[in-house]
């Protein structure tokens, strides 16, 4: 519960912080009179935010930071680590000592869920009137993302990405005479001759066929069976009506004996579970491997084609549509609708320090108008972008400069309209991947029963699945597998209540 003082001193320092509809107001900030930001004169104060990187590194000049600063007078430093699995043990340690971020993201439901029943967070629900723009810009389909037993503990990114599909080496494929393959048994049989035939002509057994980051690398394979990857964020979806299940599929084993075969072979990359931040692609940008699981982001904005043509100026890299299955399927990359692009949450301490909340507040809202948003978007007008009305153009310069700007959309973005205005020369890789079938998961939305502890029973799974395809266990204990997964993890109690959960949002019958 708040102290009075502390929401005495927070309702000062929020007075004149509502309404307006965003036209270049600092943060809603007296929306009323203008929209002025904060006095300069005053001090500056200190927030830092944390969030995963992906191997994205801020510049020396650091000119959305200086803007951001300035306008809403605070000194704003980013925490940044480019993994996502250390990113979230270093959350969980800092959670442990009570030092959290001032604002940072979670990396899912799960670990939402258990910063919030801990209490770890600031239940944002009685704050969301102070963010007027934010809320407008976000949407209830966007914030009910945020939420955990009916309270506001996150403020969910707006815009999803529909992107990641296999990239291939063209220039390998010529080398040997192959087309480019369009169902799993063609996939596999052009990782084995990435893996044999020496597709650089180096004269080396240097190659192999396949790469991507851990299970991520296969997703294309589950879809190819219908069904989809083992991440915490991909096991429910709907079939035939019904909400169901990727592991109680029959087709899962399938995917897993197809994904199998592939390691079986020696074809794919030896360290591919064990892949990191941006492991895969060196290896594939350093000429290792003919075939990786990314984004187009990855593989073909400037910076990253300048990377593989600085390493092997015949390279050609192009866009495989998702290999077809057995029985015809082909599915790309899962989308979980129920997950937002990001979930910023904010410590429980924050309550106790209003002035660091206000500007945590202000700095949602205010990157939620369409001066701010066009701000951490593209960067400063005039410099990098110039405006025609509404109509953005990005100039020479922002193309090489403003390409880290994606870790100051702390309220998201209109996902596609960015894309396609910021990477104009680049749609036909941004439009192939919007296009390709997937598969709606429905994760997002679900939360966790007591007494099930998802981070356990996760870890069980991909241990577990990594055995299977490994051939360190035989699928032919895979109901085993199931078995323990429900007595030992109450995986069982999960799936139940997702169900009912899903059902109650009009998911299945």
């Amino acid at each position: 519960m708040r102290s009075r003082a502390a929401a005495a001193a927070l309702a000062v320092a929020l007075a004149g912080c509502g309404g307006g509809n965003g036209g270049g107001n600092a943060a809603g900030t007296n929306a009323g009179e203008g929209g002025a930001s904060s006095p300069a004169s005053a001090e500056k104060v200190k927030l830092e935010a944390a969030q995963i990187s992906w191997g994205t590194n801020l510049p020396t000049d650091d000119f959305i930071k200086k803007a951001l600063d300035e306008k809403l007078n605070i000194s704003l430093e980013m925490t940044l680590v480019g993994d996502m699995g250390d990113y979230e043990n270093q959350i969980n340690v800092r959670a442990a000592s009570n030092n959290l971020p001032d604002v940072f993201l979670v990396t899912g439901k799960p670990q939402l869920q258990k910063l919030a029943e801990a209490g770890s967070l600031l239940d944002l629900t009685s704050y969301l009137d102070k963010m007027p723009d934010y809320a407008s810009f976000a949407g209830e389909d966007v914030l009910k993302k945020g939420k955990i037993d009916g309270k506001q503990y996150a403020l969910p990114k707006a815009g999803q990405a529909l992107a990641y599909t296999y990239w291939i080496r063209k220039d390998w494929l010529d080398n040997l005479g192959l087309a480019a393959p369009t169902t799993v048994d063609e996939l596999f049989e052009v990782a084995k001759a990435f893996t044999e035939k020496d597709p650089d002509g180096n004269g080396k057994n240097d190659t192999f066929g396949l790469t991507g980051t851990n299970f991520d690398a296969f997703d294309p394979i589950f879809g190819a069976y219908g069904v989809t990857n083992i991440s915490n964020v991909s096991q429910f979806f709907v079939r035939d009506g019904k909400v169901a299940n990727t592991f109680y599929q029959p087709e899962f084993k399938d995917a897993l004996a197809a994904i199998k075969r592939f390691l079986d072979a020696g074809v794919v990359d030896p360290e591919v579970v064990s892949n990191k931040g941006t492991m895969a692609k060196d290896k594939a940008f350093q000429g290792k491997v003919g075939i990786i699981h990314t984004e187009w982001a990855q593989i073909m904005k400037p910076a990253e084609v300048e990377a593989w043509k600085g390493a092997n100026p015949e390279a050609e890299w192009i866009q495989l549509a998702p290999p077809k299955g057995p029985n015809g399927q082909a599915y790309g990359k899962a989308i979980n609708i129920g997950e937002a692009g990001g979930l910023w949450v904010v410590p429980k301490r924050l309550e106790n320090e209003p002035e660091k909340l206000e500007k945590v507040l202000e700095l949602f809202n205010y990157t939620s108008t369409p001066e701010g948003n066009r701000l951490v978007q593209f960067g400063i007008e005039g410099t990098h972008f110039t405006l025609n009305g509404d109509t953005v153009a990005i100039t020479e310069q922002g193309s090489k400069e403003a390409t880290f700007t994606w870790l100051y959309q702390f309220s998201g973005r209109p996902e596609t309209e960015y894309l396609k205005t910021k990477f104009a020369d680049l749609v036909e890789y941004i439009d192939f991947e919007a296009a390709i079938p997937r598969m709606e998961t429905l994760d997002g939305f679900v939360q966790s029963p007591a007494g099930y502890n998802p981070a356990d029973a996760n870890r069980y799974i991909e241990e577990e699945m990594i055995k299977f395809v490994f051939g360190k266990n035989d699928l032919a204990n895979y109901d085993k597998f199931l078995e323990t997964l429900e007595s030992t993890f109450k995986y069982d109690q999960f799936v139940e209540s997702a169900v009912e959960q899903l059902k109650e949002l009009g998911y299945g019958q």
